[in-house]
C-alpha cells in the first residue's frame, strides 16, 4: 500500500485549483444563496506563522463547507497596509515605507497560498494602494459635506523627539515607546468623525447581534459607548467665583442618591478651572505637569496612585449648604462628563483611596440590608444595594427611588437636570505621520478647509526620514497647492488618517474592488452583510465599533444599504508556544532548540551552540520572542494539511491552542490513516450484509455529527468525530461494496474543509469525477443517524439518582419493567415503596416513592 506524500500531493492539488480558477467568486446571479466569510485582514509585517494560520484556516473550513452546501461563497483577502511600523522600518532600515510594505505583501501572499486557502485572489487589494485609498478619500469628503467630519482642539500625547502624536498604547511609563522621551500632553487641532451622533443606534444595534456575536464582545462595546443616565448640575461657589467658571462648578453624576455623602469636589488636570489656577500658582502648574507624565488610559489611571492638589476653592452643597473643597485630581478624565465630579468616598473606591490619602471625610449614605445606623466603611468602598441614610429627605428610600427624588429636588432648585451622557467620544482620526491615507483637504486663508479637487490625493514618493516628524510637513512642492475654491495659494492637510479608518469599510469594497464608486451598491446588496467574520478578540471594541459606525454613516449618505456590517462574529483563540532564552536573555527560535528528557527532568539546549537554554513561559506566537512556527516548516516536515488539522483539533476554536511537535505529528498520522483506508479500497469486495448495514448507519451518524460541529464552530469536536469515524471504517473490515464506497466518499467530503489536499487526492483515488471541491456536502438520513440507544436520567421524588441505558423508542411500560428489575435502581430506593413511575419516552424517568 502506497504512503501518502504531501510534498507532491499538495502542490499538485494547488496547481489544479489555480488552473481551474476554482475560487473566483461568481459575479453573475446564479440563483444560489450567498455566503460571505471574511477573516480580519492582516498587516503585512513580513512573515506569517501558524498563529496567523489558525485564523485563516477557520475561515477556510467555513468557506469550503458552505460551498459544498450549495452557496455562492465570497472569501477574499487583502492587506491592512498603512501604519507606523512601516514608517519605523523606513527609519531603521533606510528603505521607503512603500517598498518595505509591498515586499512584505509579496512574501506573505506566497506563504498564505501554501496553506491551500480557498481565497479569491482576484479581489486582493492593499489599503496603501491609491486605487483603494482614493475611494476612501471620496467617502470621507462625502461625510465632510454632511457635517460628520470636523476639526477641533484636542489634548494628545506628544513625543517631543519624534515630533508625533502617540496613541495611549504607545506611551510606556510616561515615555514614547520608540524614542524614550518623556511624553507631553499638547493641544493640537485635529480631525474628528462624529461617532457620538450614532451612540444610541450603535447600542440598540447590538440587540440584533444577540446569538451571532459573543456576549462578551457585545458587552465590551456597550461598556465602551458607556451610556449612563444621571444628573448634570452646578455647584455654586462659596465666596468669589473664578472667571474660568463664573456660574459655578458643573458636574455630572450617575449617583445623585449619594449627594449627601459628598466630601470633596474633583476636577481634571486640564479642566478650565485647573488651567486658570495654574496661571498664577506655580505649585498648581507643577502638579498638573506631573499628572501629564502619567498614563492616559482609564486602566492606567485606575492603577496609579491617587494624588491631588487643594485649589483653596470651595463650593456650597446643594442640599445642606455646607462648604466642600475643590481639588485637582489625577484620576479624573476630562473626556467623561464635564471633567469634574463630587467625591463620595464611602461608595466609590477611587474617591475612598483619595480621601484616605488626604484625610477627607468619609460619609456613608447607603447601608446594606440589616446594617444599623453605625454602618461604616474601612478600606473598601460599599457599592452594593441598600437603603439611604444620613441623607435628610432621602432617608429610607431605595437607591433608584432616591436618584429620582434627588434629581427632582435639584431641578426644582434650578441647579441642574436629569441627563444621559456617554463615555464614547468622537473619533480623532488625525495622525502626524507620512505612511497613511492623506486627508483630502486643502487649507485656504480665505475659504478655510476646502475639499481637494482631484482624487486620489496621492502620497509623494520623494520623502526622507532623516529629520524627526512628518515628512509631508516639509515637502517642498506637494504641500503647496492652489485653493480649489478661489484659486489662491493654499496648503494641503499634512496629517494622514488613522489606520482604523482604512479597516472600517474594506469588507464593503471587497464586494466589488474595481467599482468606480467607493462601494458598488448592487454588489453590496448582493454580498453584505458579512455572514461570518473571524478575528481576534483584541479588536472587539475599536475596529468593530468603527466599522459599525462607518456602515451607518455611509448608509445614511446613500453609498450602501447595510447598517450592521457583520451578521456573525467569531473571536478565535491564539496559537501559543513555549519560549526559549539564552543566559543573556536573547530569544531562541524553536528550530534551534533540542529538548532533553533525562531522569524525569526536562531541559533544553541550543542546537547551533550547544548552550543550555532557559525554558520560559508558554505565550502567544510572537516574532519578538521568536516562538513562532512558519508554515514552510510544517509543509517541509508533515505537509500543510497536518498543520491545518492540528491548529483546529486540539482545543475549542475560541480558546488558545498550544503548538507541540507531538500534536502535529498526531495529525500527520491521521492523514496517513485516512489515505490508507481510501488507498486500500477494493471495489470488487462485496462485504458482509450485516457489516455493510452497520457501516451505513455509522456513516450517517458521522455526517450528522461533523456537519453540526462545523455549523456550531465546534471544529475540534467535528475533527474528533472524524478520528472516530476513520477508526470505525477500519474496524468494519467485513463491510465492502457500495457501503464502503459511500463511507469513504462521505469521509473525504467531511474531511475536505480541514485537509483539502488529502481529500482531493483521495477523491481521485476513489475514482470519483471532477474535484471534491465541487462535490455536494453529504446528507444524512435522520432515522439512520439516530442512536440505537438512549441514556435516561432517573429521578427519585424529583431528584436525580442515576441513569440507565435502554433501546431507543421503548414504550413506557417496557421501561418500567426494566427499571423495576434493575439492581442498581433497587439499591437506591433503600426499601421504599414505588408508588408511581412517570416515563417521558426517550427522555427521563421519575419514580415517586414513600
Amino acid at each position: 500500500m502506497a504512503r501518502y506524500e504531501p510534498k507532491t500531493a499538495e502542490p499538485r492539488q494547488q496547481a489544479r485549483w489555480a488552473e481551474a480558477d476554482a475560487f473566483r467568486t461568481p459575479t453573475a446571479e446564479t440563483g444560489r444563496p450567498k455566503y460571505y466569510v471574511l477573516e480580519m485582514f492582516p498587516y503585512p509585517s513580513g512573515n506569517i506563522h501558524m498563529g496567523h494560520a489558525r485564523n485563516y484556516v477557520m475561515g477556510d473550513v467555513v468557506a469550503r463547507s458552505k460551498r459544498a452546501q450549495g452557496f455562492d461563497v465570497l472569501h477574499p483577502m487583502g492587506w491592512d497596509a498603512f501604519g507606523l511600523p512601516a514608517e519605523n522600518a523606513a527609519i531603521e532600515r533606510g528603505v521607503h515605507p512603500g517598498d518595505w510594505t509591498w515586499s512584505n505583501i509579496a512574501t506573505m501572499r506566497e506563504q498564505l497560498k501554501l496553506l491551500g486557502l480557498s481565497l479569491d485572489w482576484s479581489r486582493e487589494f492593499a489599503t496603501c494602494d491609491p486605487a483603494y485609498y482614493g475611494k476612501q478619500q471620496a467617502w470621507f469628503l462625502e461625510l465632510f459635506q454632511r457635517g460628520l467630519v470636523y476639526r477641533k482642539d484636542s489634548v494628545v500625547n506628544w513625543d517631543p523627539v519624534d515630533n508625533t502624536v502617540l496613541a495611549n498604547e504607545q506611551v510606556v511609563d510616561g515615555r514614547g515607546w520608540r524614542s524614550g522621551a518623556v511624553v507631553e500632553k499638547r493641544k493640537l487641532n485635529q480631525w474628528f468623525l462624529r461617532i457620538t451622533d450614532y451612540a444610541d443606534d450603535l447600542i440598540e444595534g447590538l440587540k440584533e447581534l444577540e446569538g451571532r456575536w459573543p456576549d462578551k464582545v457585545r458587552l465590551m462595546q456597550e461598556n465602551w459607548i458607556g451610556r449612563s443616565k444621571g444628573l448634570q448640575m452646578t455647584w455654586r461657589w462659596a465666596g468669589d467665583a473664578p472667571r474660568s467658571a463664573p456660574d459655578g462648578l458643573e458636574i455630572y453624576t450617575t449617583r445623585p442618591d449619594t449627594l449627601f455623602g459628598a466630601s470633596f469636589m474633583g476636577i481634571a488636570p486640564d479642566h478650565p478651572v485647573a488651567r486658570a489656577i495654574a496661571e498664577t500658582s506655580p505649585d498648581a502648574a507643577a502638579f498638573i505637569a506631573e499628572c501629564r507624565k502619567g498614563g492616559s488610559t482609564q486602566a492606567e489611571i485606575e492603577q496609579a496612585e491617587k494624588i491631588g492638589f487643594d485649589t483653596g476653592l470651595k463650593v456650597l452643597h446643594p442640599f445642606d449648604g455646607r462648604e466642600v473643597s475643590v481639588w485637582i485630581a489625577n484620576f479624573i478624565l476630562s473626556e467623561y462628563g464635564t471633567g469634574a465630579i463630587f467625591g463620595c468616598p464611602a461608595h466609590d473606591q477611587r474617591d475612598l483611596d483619595f480621601a484616605r490619602k488626604y484625610d477627607l471625610p468619609v460619609i456613608p449614605v447607603v447601608r446594606p440590608e440589616g446594617a444599623g445606623e453605625n454602618f461604616s466603611v474601612g478600606t473598601e468602598a460599599y457599592v452594593g444595594p441598600g437603603s439611604i441614610f444620613h441623607s435628610d429627605f432621602l432617608n429610607g428610600l431605595d437607591i433608584e427611588t432616591a436618584k429620582v427624588q434627588a434629581i427632582a429636588r435639584v431641578e426644582a432648585a434650578g441647579q441642574g437636570q436629569g441627563a444621559t451622557i456617554y463615555r464614547l467620544r468622537d473619533w480623532g482620526v488625525s495622525r502626524q505621520r507620512y505612511w497613511g491615507c492623506p486627508i483630502p483637504i486643502v487649507h485656504c486663508p480665505s475659504c478655510g478647509p476646502v475639499p481637494a479637487a482631484d482624487l486620489p490625493v496621492e502620497l509623494p514618493k520623494d520623502v526622507t526620514f532623516d529629520t524627526p516628524g512628518n515628512p509631508l510637513d516639509r515637502h517642498p512642492t506637494w504641500k503647496h497647492v492652489n485653493c480649489p475654491s478661489c484659486g489662491a495659494a493654499a496648503v494641503r492637510e499634512t496629517d494622514t488618517l488613522d489606520t482604523f479608518v482604512d479597516s472600517s469599510w474594506y469588507f464593503a469594497r471587497f464586494a466589488d474592488p474595481t467599482a468606480d464608486e467607493p462601494i458598488s451598491k448592487a454588489a453590496a446588496d448582493r454580498w453584505l452583510p458579512v455572514d461570518q467574520y473571524i478575528g481576534g478578540v483584541e479588536h472587539a471594541v475599536l475596529h468593530l465599533l468603527y466599522a459599525r459606525f462607518i456602515s451607518r454613516a455611509l448608509s445614511d449618505a446613500g453609498l450602501m444599504n447595510v447598517r450592521e456590517p457583520f451578521a456573525g462574529l467569531f473571536t478565535q483563540g491564539m496559537v501559543i508556544h513555549e519560549t526559549y532564552r539564552r543566559a543573556n536573555g536573547a530569544w531562541v527560535e524553536p528550530t534551534d532548540v533540542e529538548l532533553i528528557h533525562e531522569g524525569g527532568v526536562r531541559s533544553a539546549r541550543q542546537l547551533s551552540t550547544g548552550e543550555p537554554l532557559i525554558i520560559g513561559d508558554i505565550e502567544k506566537m510572537s516574532k519578538s520572542k521568536k516562538n513562532v512556527v512558519a508554515p514552510q516548516e510544517i509543509v517541509d516536515t508533515h505537509g500543510v494539511d497536518a498543520g491545518r488539522l492540528f491548529v483546529l483539533s486540539d482545543s475549542p476554536p475560541e480558546r488558545d491552542v498550544q503548538w507541540t511537535p507531538g500534536g502535529v505529528e498526531g495529525a500527520s498520522r491521521f492523514v496517513q490513516r485516512v489515505w490508507a483506508e481510501v488507498d486500500g479500497f477494493d471495489p470488487a469486495f462485496a462485504g458482509d450484509e450485516q457489516a455493510n448495514a452497520s457501516l451505513v448507519r455509522e456513516t450517517h451518524k458521522a455526517i450528522k455529527a461533523v456537519s453540526e460541529g462545523i455549523a456550531g464552530f465546534r471544529f475540534n469536536s467535528a475533527i474528533a468525530k472524524l478520528y472516530a469515524f476513520v477508526a470505525t471504517v477500519r474496524d468494519h473490515g467485513k463491510a465492502g461494496g457500495e457501503a464502503r464506497r459511500q463511507a469513504l466518499s462521505a469521509l473525504l467530503r467531511l474531511v475536505a474543509p480541514f485537509t483539502p489536499h488529502l481529500a482531493e487526492e483521495g477523491w481521485t483515488r476513489l475514482g470519483e469525477a471532477g474535484m471534491i471541491l465541487d462535490a455536494p456536502w453529504p446528507e444524512y438520513d435522520p432515522a439512520l443517524a439516530a442512536d440505537d440507544e438512549v441514556i435516561l436520567p432517573i429521578q427519585v421524588n424529583g431528584k436525580r439518582r442515576g441513569e440507565i441505558r435502554v433501546a431507543r423508542g421503548l414504550e413506557p411500560a417496557e421501561v418500567e419493567a426494566i427499571i423495576l428489575a434493575d439492581a442498581d435502581v433497587q439499591a437506591r430506593l433503600e426499601g421504599q415503596t414505588v408508588r408511581k413511575i412517570v416515563v417521558v419516552k426517550d427522555r427521563i424517568v421519575n419514580l415517586v416513592v414513600g
